[in-house]
């Protein structure tokens, strides 16, 4: 039988993508997209409201996605590479 295949942190990843996470962030998180692809609903409209903080706090919150191996979803859960 195979063990599932767990984060650092000893939970199973998530079912969302970080690449995803972070295109989706770079190219439209002006509206905080990559934080609503990821159920992160309340950074999600401060980046809405902000412009995702006129721009530069989107590009740096894509690119963070894209590098680090420890971002999670809404719940906890280490996204996937």
């Amino acid at each position: 039988m195979a063990t599932p295949v767990t984060a650092p942190n000893g939970k199973p990843f998530s079912t969302k993508s970080k690449v995803v996470a972070g295109i989706l962030q770079i190219l439209v998180g002006g509206v905080g997209a990559g934080r609503w692809y990821t159920g992160h609903y309340g950074l999600a409209v401060a980046q809405l409201l902000t412009c995702g903080g006129l721009g530069v706090w989107a590009l740096i919150d894509g690119i963070l996605f894209l590098v680090k191996d420890d971002r999670t979803d809404s719940e906890g859960l280490v996204l996937k590479s």
